[in-house]
């Protein structure tokens, strides 16, 4: 194990303005969310991601420095907020995210997030899936994930047509888990929460957006802005998800990707290959974070 904190601590006039510039980052994504919320008015692109992964505004907003980085902190004893305690500690005025209070359990979790992590980066990616998940998840019809705010953009017997036509290879077990369950038997790999690690790879769409997922539960140890890059690319995965899927974004503004046609399976494959490039710096940077953490 390594020493905690290994270097001089910010000073608070640093760390405060770093904290301030945060703070109006993250308020460009979760004000607009929050006065949707309080209008009853969901946004299916932008407010999914405070929807499917159940985290806070405010786990955006507060600014956490992550393992490594120490704070001048003179106050002492006043309260930590909105440090935790049970994360950091204070020595000779400086404060400082302590992985050494990491419980048994906490640091088990954080070392199989950093294996899954490992294991994805690792793994050749794969870019023939054209997004079908989306489409099979609403095949038949029985049940149609996001009708109250979003109306499918084709007749079903064409959505059941391309699902049935179209070889389907998702790999990923969040997203299959949704399929239809006569769907299900059509998909080239049985996913399973088990078979995650062996199964998840870097062109996939959803395990690039999990990026935002693995960093929350990393909090406070990866640190607030590395969590909002990977909230902001996991915005833009979601917004390529959803444009090729069988709903109709048009009255949010968004043009359809027609993967339905070869021209709109090529633009969705370029897409996704752009946004796995992105994810692969953010994958590295996670990677990295949980290795300083657990070394501690």
């Amino acid at each position: 194990m390594i020493s905690c904190p290994p270097m001089p601590p910010l000073s608070k006039t640093a760390w405060t303005e770093r904290a301030a510039a945060h703070l109006a980052r993250a308020e460009r994504r979760t004000l607009p969310a929050r006065k949707r919320r309080d209008c009853g008015v969901p946004h299916p692109v932008e407010d999914f991601l405070f929807q499917y992964y159940p985290y806070p505004f405010v786990l955006l907003e507060n600014w956490q420095p992550g393992t490594g980085v120490s704070l001048e902190w003179i106050e002492s004893p006043a309260p930590l907020a909105p440090f935790s305690d049970r994360c950091y500690s204070v020595a000779d005025q400086a404060l400082f995210a302590d992985p050494r209070r990491l419980a048994a359990k906490e640091r088990e979790r954080l070392k199989w997030i950093c294996e899954l992590l490992a294991a994805t980066r690792d793994r050749a990616p794969h870019f023939a899936c054209h997004g079908l998940h989306e489409w099979a998840m609403v095949y038949r019809g029985e049940e149609v994930r996001h009708e109250k705010t979003t109306p499918l953009r084709l007749p079903q017997a064409e959505i059941d047509a391309l699902v049935e036509s179209r070889a389907i290879c998702c790999s990923h077990h969040d997203a299959f888990r949704f399929f239809a369950s006569e769907a299900r038997p059509m998909n080239r790999l049985q996913p399973t929460l088990e078979s995650r690690i062996s199964l998840e790879q870097p062109g996939c769409v959803h395990a690039n957006m999990d990026l935002y997922k693995w960093a929350a539960k990393s909090m406070p140890w990866i640190g607030t802005e590395l969590l909002l890059d990977c909230f902001e690319l996991a915005i833009e995965l979601r917004e390529l998800d959803m444009r090729a899927s069988p709903y109709d974004l048009s009255a949010w503004g968004r043009e359809p990707v027609y993967i339905e046609t070869a021209d709109g399976r090529r633009i969705y494959e370029t897409e996704q290959r752009r946004l796995a490039a992105e994810a692969v710096p953010l994958r590295e940077r996670l990677i990295a974070g949980l290795v300083k953490t657990l070394a501690c």
